[in-house]
Protein backbone atom coordinates (compact mmCIF):
# COMPACT_ATOMS: atom_id res chain seq x y z
CA UNK A 1 0.00 0.00 0.00
CA UNK A 2 1.50 3.55 -0.72
CA UNK A 3 1.80 5.60 2.08
CA UNK A 4 1.90 9.85 2.02
CA UNK A 5 4.83 11.53 2.84
CA UNK A 6 5.52 15.19 4.59
CA UNK A 7 7.79 17.13 1.96
CA UNK A 8 10.41 18.64 3.38
CA UNK A 9 12.03 20.46 1.17
CA UNK A 10 9.37 23.02 0.96
CA UNK A 11 8.88 25.31 3.56
CA UNK A 12 5.21 25.14 4.71
CA UNK A 13 2.82 28.40 4.59
CA UNK A 14 2.41 30.20 8.06
CA UNK A 15 -1.57 30.20 8.65
CA UNK A 16 -1.94 33.27 8.86
CA UNK A 17 -1.33 33.73 4.96
CA UNK A 18 -3.85 31.20 4.26
CA UNK A 19 -6.53 33.56 6.06
CA UNK A 20 -7.21 36.13 4.03
CA UNK A 21 -7.88 33.52 0.71
CA UNK A 22 -10.55 32.15 2.95
CA UNK A 23 -12.31 34.81 3.89
CA UNK A 24 -13.95 35.33 0.16
CA UNK A 25 -15.24 32.08 0.43
CA UNK A 26 -16.92 32.44 3.66
CA UNK A 27 -18.31 35.50 2.43
CA UNK A 28 -19.30 34.16 -1.39
CA UNK A 29 -21.14 31.34 0.90
CA UNK A 30 -23.24 33.84 3.09
CA UNK A 31 -24.04 36.10 0.23
CA UNK A 32 -25.74 32.82 -1.51
CA UNK A 33 -28.25 32.50 1.42
CA UNK A 34 -31.12 34.32 0.99
CA UNK A 35 -32.13 36.71 3.09
CA UNK A 36 -35.20 35.74 6.22
CA UNK A 37 -37.80 37.85 4.48
CA UNK A 38 -37.03 36.22 0.81
CA UNK A 39 -37.49 32.62 1.22
CA UNK A 40 -40.82 32.69 0.65
CA UNK A 41 -40.22 34.17 -2.67
CA UNK A 42 -37.01 32.14 -3.78
CA UNK A 43 -39.01 29.23 -2.77
CA UNK A 44 -42.33 29.76 -5.40
CA UNK A 45 -39.29 31.29 -7.96
CA UNK A 46 -37.77 27.60 -7.47
CA UNK A 47 -41.29 25.92 -7.06
CA UNK A 48 -42.22 27.65 -11.16
CA UNK A 49 -38.90 26.90 -12.27
CA UNK A 50 -38.86 23.52 -11.40
CA UNK A 51 -43.04 22.92 -12.77
CA UNK A 52 -41.68 24.54 -15.96
CA UNK A 53 -38.76 21.88 -15.91
CA UNK A 54 -41.06 19.32 -15.32
CA UNK A 55 -43.59 20.24 -17.71
CA UNK A 56 -41.66 20.87 -20.78
CA UNK A 57 -39.65 17.05 -20.12
CA UNK A 58 -42.79 16.01 -19.88
CA UNK A 59 -44.37 17.58 -23.19
CA UNK A 60 -41.03 16.26 -24.46
CA UNK A 61 -41.70 12.42 -23.97
CA UNK A 62 -45.38 13.00 -24.84
CA UNK A 63 -43.73 14.21 -28.55
CA UNK A 64 -42.12 10.87 -28.73
CA UNK A 65 -45.19 8.37 -28.05
CA UNK A 66 -46.80 8.95 -31.37
CA UNK A 67 -43.36 8.05 -33.59
CA UNK A 68 -43.19 5.78 -31.16
CA UNK A 69 -46.52 3.79 -31.67
CA UNK A 70 -45.92 4.23 -35.54
CA UNK A 71 -42.87 2.25 -35.16
CA UNK A 72 -44.23 -0.54 -33.09
CA UNK A 73 -46.76 -0.78 -35.38
CA UNK A 74 -44.43 -1.35 -38.44
CA UNK A 75 -43.05 -3.81 -36.48
CA UNK A 76 -46.31 -5.56 -35.93
CA UNK A 77 -46.80 -5.62 -39.46
CA UNK A 78 -43.53 -7.04 -40.13
CA UNK A 79 -43.73 -9.67 -37.96
CA UNK A 80 -47.64 -10.53 -39.31
CA UNK A 81 -45.95 -11.51 -43.19
CA UNK A 82 -48.75 -9.51 -44.22
CA UNK A 83 -45.69 -7.43 -46.67
CA UNK A 84 -44.25 -10.73 -47.52
CA UNK A 85 -42.46 -13.67 -46.07
CA UNK A 86 -39.29 -13.24 -43.28
CA UNK A 87 -36.88 -15.37 -42.47
CA UNK A 88 -36.03 -16.61 -38.87
CA UNK A 89 -32.94 -14.29 -38.32
CA UNK A 90 -35.69 -11.23 -38.90
CA UNK A 91 -38.08 -12.65 -37.18
CA UNK A 92 -35.76 -12.49 -34.18
CA UNK A 93 -34.52 -8.78 -35.00
CA UNK A 94 -38.18 -8.16 -35.11
CA UNK A 95 -38.73 -9.98 -31.68
CA UNK A 96 -35.71 -7.81 -30.69
CA UNK A 97 -36.90 -4.53 -31.68
CA UNK A 98 -40.63 -5.01 -30.17
CA UNK A 99 -39.13 -6.15 -26.87
CA UNK A 100 -37.21 -2.79 -26.59
CA UNK A 101 -40.10 -0.38 -28.37
CA UNK A 102 -42.20 -2.05 -25.64
CA UNK A 103 -39.32 -0.93 -22.60
CA UNK A 104 -38.83 2.34 -24.42
CA UNK A 105 -42.80 2.76 -24.03
CA UNK A 106 -42.83 2.28 -20.40
CA UNK A 107 -40.04 4.45 -19.70
CA UNK A 108 -42.26 7.08 -21.53
CA UNK A 109 -45.27 6.70 -19.59
CA UNK A 110 -43.61 5.94 -16.37
CA UNK A 111 -41.71 9.96 -16.86
CA UNK A 112 -45.87 10.92 -18.23
CA UNK A 113 -47.03 9.79 -14.76
CA UNK A 114 -44.45 10.65 -12.69
CA UNK A 115 -44.96 14.50 -14.44
CA UNK A 116 -48.88 14.46 -13.73
CA UNK A 117 -47.91 13.56 -10.19
CA UNK A 118 -45.09 16.03 -9.22
CA UNK A 119 -47.61 18.57 -10.89
CA UNK A 120 -50.49 17.61 -8.85
CA UNK A 121 -52.38 16.94 -12.19
CA UNK A 122 -53.66 13.48 -11.03
CA UNK A 123 -57.61 13.17 -9.93
CA UNK A 124 -58.82 10.14 -8.35
CA UNK A 125 -61.82 8.40 -9.95
CA UNK A 126 -63.26 5.96 -7.15
CA UNK A 127 -66.00 3.18 -8.84
CA UNK A 128 -67.46 0.55 -6.74
CA UNK A 129 -66.19 -2.71 -7.84
CA UNK A 130 -64.70 -6.19 -7.07
CA UNK A 131 -61.01 -5.87 -6.32
CA UNK A 132 -60.79 -9.71 -6.95
CA UNK A 133 -61.69 -8.74 -10.83
CA UNK A 134 -58.80 -6.19 -10.91
CA UNK A 135 -56.20 -7.92 -9.29
CA UNK A 136 -56.84 -11.03 -11.32
CA UNK A 137 -56.82 -9.12 -14.78
CA UNK A 138 -53.53 -7.73 -14.12
CA UNK A 139 -52.11 -11.54 -13.29
CA UNK A 140 -54.00 -12.53 -17.07
CA UNK A 141 -51.60 -9.50 -18.72
CA UNK A 142 -48.26 -10.44 -16.59
CA UNK A 143 -49.08 -14.36 -16.66
CA UNK A 144 -46.90 -14.84 -19.95
CA UNK A 145 -43.89 -12.86 -19.58
CA UNK A 146 -43.62 -14.98 -16.02
CA UNK A 147 -43.86 -17.87 -17.91
CA UNK A 148 -41.33 -17.15 -20.27
CA UNK A 149 -38.90 -16.31 -17.42
CA UNK A 150 -39.95 -19.74 -15.84
CA UNK A 151 -41.21 -17.58 -12.97
CA UNK A 152 -44.41 -19.04 -11.12
CA UNK A 153 -46.92 -16.14 -10.15
CA UNK A 154 -49.94 -17.22 -7.66
CA UNK A 155 -53.04 -15.20 -7.06
CA UNK A 156 -56.04 -16.85 -5.95
CA UNK A 157 -59.42 -14.52 -5.54
CA UNK A 158 -60.68 -13.97 -1.84
CA UNK A 159 -64.06 -14.07 -1.16
CA UNK A 160 -64.38 -12.57 2.03
CA UNK A 161 -63.33 -8.99 0.50
CA UNK A 162 -66.64 -6.71 0.07
CA UNK A 163 -67.16 -4.54 -3.31
CA UNK A 164 -65.81 -0.86 -2.33
CA UNK A 165 -65.10 2.45 -4.44
CA UNK A 166 -61.49 2.86 -5.88
CA UNK A 167 -59.74 3.53 -8.68
CA UNK A 168 -59.14 0.25 -10.68
CA UNK A 169 -56.95 1.59 -13.72
CA UNK A 170 -54.40 3.46 -11.07
CA UNK A 171 -54.59 0.62 -9.00
CA UNK A 172 -53.71 -1.49 -11.63
CA UNK A 173 -50.79 0.41 -12.59
CA UNK A 174 -49.97 0.16 -8.74
CA UNK A 175 -49.90 -3.78 -8.94
CA UNK A 176 -48.43 -3.97 -12.54
CA UNK A 177 -45.27 -1.54 -11.23
CA UNK A 178 -45.00 -4.12 -7.83
CA UNK A 179 -44.77 -7.58 -10.63
CA UNK A 180 -42.51 -5.63 -12.45
CA UNK A 181 -40.44 -5.31 -9.76
CA UNK A 182 -40.66 -8.80 -8.35
CA UNK A 183 -39.92 -10.13 -12.40
CA UNK A 184 -37.24 -8.13 -12.57
CA UNK A 185 -35.48 -8.84 -9.31
CA UNK A 186 -35.99 -12.77 -8.40
CA UNK A 187 -34.31 -15.17 -10.25
CA UNK A 188 -35.32 -17.81 -12.65
CA UNK A 189 -37.10 -20.43 -10.95
CA UNK A 190 -38.16 -17.89 -8.67
CA UNK A 191 -42.31 -17.32 -7.01
CA UNK A 192 -44.23 -14.30 -6.68
CA UNK A 193 -47.57 -14.47 -5.06
CA UNK A 194 -50.14 -11.90 -4.90
CA UNK A 195 -52.63 -11.89 -2.31
CA UNK A 196 -55.42 -9.87 -0.52
CA UNK A 197 -57.40 -9.63 2.26
CA UNK A 198 -59.85 -7.10 4.10
CA UNK A 199 -57.92 -5.86 6.93
CA UNK A 200 -59.24 -3.76 10.18
CA UNK A 201 -56.46 -0.42 9.94
CA UNK A 202 -56.67 1.58 13.05
CA UNK A 203 -54.56 5.00 12.59
CA UNK A 204 -54.49 5.57 16.34
CA UNK A 205 -51.34 6.99 18.18
CA UNK A 206 -50.60 4.59 20.87
CA UNK A 207 -47.59 2.47 19.58
CA UNK A 208 -48.71 -0.58 22.06
CA UNK A 209 -52.19 -1.02 21.93
CA UNK A 210 -54.19 -2.08 25.13
CA UNK A 211 -56.08 -5.08 25.63
CA UNK A 212 -59.65 -3.35 25.63
CA UNK A 213 -58.14 -1.59 22.35
CA UNK A 214 -56.99 -5.07 20.67
CA UNK A 215 -60.53 -6.64 22.25
CA UNK A 216 -62.65 -3.80 20.54
CA UNK A 217 -60.43 -4.50 17.23
CA UNK A 218 -61.49 -7.97 17.09
CA UNK A 219 -64.85 -7.29 17.02
CA UNK A 220 -64.65 -4.63 14.78
CA UNK A 221 -65.67 -4.99 10.97
CA UNK A 222 -62.05 -4.58 8.28
CA UNK A 223 -62.25 -0.83 7.23
CA UNK A 224 -59.77 -1.54 4.37
CA UNK A 225 -58.03 -4.56 2.34
CA UNK A 226 -54.19 -5.45 2.49
CA UNK A 227 -52.92 -6.16 -0.79
CA UNK A 228 -49.07 -8.14 -0.88
CA UNK A 229 -46.65 -8.86 -3.58
CA UNK A 230 -44.02 -11.37 -2.13
CA UNK A 231 -41.19 -12.97 -3.75
CA UNK A 232 -38.06 -14.66 -3.64
CA UNK A 233 -35.68 -12.28 -4.64
CA UNK A 234 -32.56 -11.02 -3.07
CA UNK A 235 -34.29 -8.79 -0.45
CA UNK A 236 -33.64 -5.26 0.43
CA UNK A 237 -31.23 -4.47 3.90
CA UNK A 238 -33.58 -2.69 6.02
CA UNK A 239 -31.86 1.09 5.76
CA UNK A 240 -33.33 1.12 2.49
CA UNK A 241 -36.95 0.62 3.19
CA UNK A 242 -37.72 4.06 3.13
CA UNK A 243 -35.46 4.76 0.21
CA UNK A 244 -36.64 2.70 -2.27
CA UNK A 245 -40.04 4.69 -2.32
CA UNK A 246 -37.93 7.85 -3.43
CA UNK A 247 -38.42 9.08 -6.73
CA UNK A 248 -35.44 7.76 -9.63
CA UNK A 249 -33.67 6.00 -6.10
CA UNK A 250 -31.61 2.78 -7.29
CA UNK A 251 -30.92 0.53 -4.69
CA UNK A 252 -26.86 0.11 -4.77
CA UNK A 253 -25.67 -2.74 -7.37
CA UNK A 254 -28.47 -2.23 -9.39
CA UNK A 255 -27.19 0.42 -11.22
CA UNK A 256 -27.49 -1.59 -14.40
CA UNK A 257 -30.81 -2.83 -14.23
CA UNK A 258 -33.54 -1.08 -16.72
CA UNK A 259 -35.96 1.69 -15.88
CA UNK A 260 -35.27 4.94 -14.41
CA UNK A 261 -36.43 3.87 -10.78
CA UNK A 262 -39.47 5.50 -11.07
CA UNK A 263 -41.54 2.43 -10.32
CA UNK A 264 -42.11 2.05 -6.50
CA UNK A 265 -42.34 5.78 -6.12
CA UNK A 266 -45.00 6.25 -8.83
CA UNK A 267 -47.27 3.08 -6.96
CA UNK A 268 -46.29 5.54 -3.56
CA UNK A 269 -48.27 8.49 -4.78
CA UNK A 270 -50.95 6.93 -6.41
CA UNK A 271 -51.52 4.29 -3.15
CA UNK A 272 -51.45 7.88 -0.54
CA UNK A 273 -53.82 9.42 -3.54
CA UNK A 274 -56.30 6.94 -2.89
CA UNK A 275 -56.24 7.17 0.88
CA UNK A 276 -53.93 4.26 1.87
CA UNK A 277 -50.38 3.74 2.84
CA UNK A 278 -47.55 1.64 1.39
CA UNK A 279 -44.52 -0.64 2.68
CA UNK A 280 -41.85 -3.61 2.39
CA UNK A 281 -40.81 -6.10 4.47
CA UNK A 282 -37.46 -7.67 4.01
CA UNK A 283 -34.16 -8.46 4.91
CA UNK A 284 -31.21 -9.39 2.55
CA UNK A 285 -31.09 -12.92 2.38
CA UNK A 286 -35.16 -13.81 2.62
CA UNK A 287 -37.38 -12.16 -0.35
CA UNK A 288 -39.35 -9.13 -0.33
CA UNK A 289 -43.21 -8.73 0.78
CA UNK A 290 -44.58 -5.15 -0.39
CA UNK A 291 -47.64 -4.72 1.09
CA UNK A 292 -50.32 -1.73 0.82
CA UNK A 293 -53.83 -0.89 2.35
CA UNK A 294 -56.73 0.97 0.79
CA UNK A 295 -59.69 2.44 3.13
CA UNK A 296 -63.12 1.24 1.90
CA UNK A 297 -64.19 4.49 1.84
CA UNK A 298 -62.05 6.75 0.16
CA UNK A 299 -60.92 9.83 0.74
CA UNK A 300 -63.21 13.02 1.09
CA UNK A 301 -61.82 15.58 -1.25
CA UNK A 302 -61.32 12.71 -3.93
CA UNK A 303 -64.70 10.97 -3.55
CA UNK A 304 -66.74 14.84 -4.48
CA UNK A 305 -63.86 14.36 -7.80
CA UNK A 306 -64.77 11.12 -8.39
CA UNK A 307 -68.81 12.11 -8.51
CA UNK A 308 -67.96 14.23 -11.29
CA UNK A 309 -66.01 11.31 -13.39
CA UNK A 310 -67.00 8.64 -12.36
CA UNK A 311 -68.65 7.45 -15.42
CA UNK A 312 -65.16 8.27 -17.40
CA UNK A 313 -63.04 6.28 -15.23
CA UNK A 314 -64.86 3.25 -15.68
CA UNK A 315 -64.40 2.99 -18.88
CA UNK A 316 -60.51 3.98 -18.97
CA UNK A 317 -58.56 2.20 -20.48
CA UNK A 318 -54.93 0.16 -18.77
CA UNK A 319 -52.83 2.61 -17.34
CA UNK A 320 -49.22 0.45 -18.93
Amino acid sequence: MATAHKNTGVPEAPAAASAPEAAPLAANSAADVPAPENLLQEYTALRDRFLRTTNALASAAHDLKTPLSILNGYVELLQSEKLGPISDRQREVLRDMQSSGKRLQDFIQDFLTYSVLETGGLRMQFVQGDINETLSEVCRLWSNRFQQKALALYFLANDKLAEFPFDAPKLERVISNLLENSFKFTPQGGTVWLHAEPYMWERRAAAQPSSSERRRQNLSHPNSVKVSVSDTGPGISPEFHLEVFDDFFRLPGTENQEGMGLGLAIARRLIQGMGGKIWVESDPVGGCKFSFLLPYKPPVASSKDSGKGASKGAGQGKTR
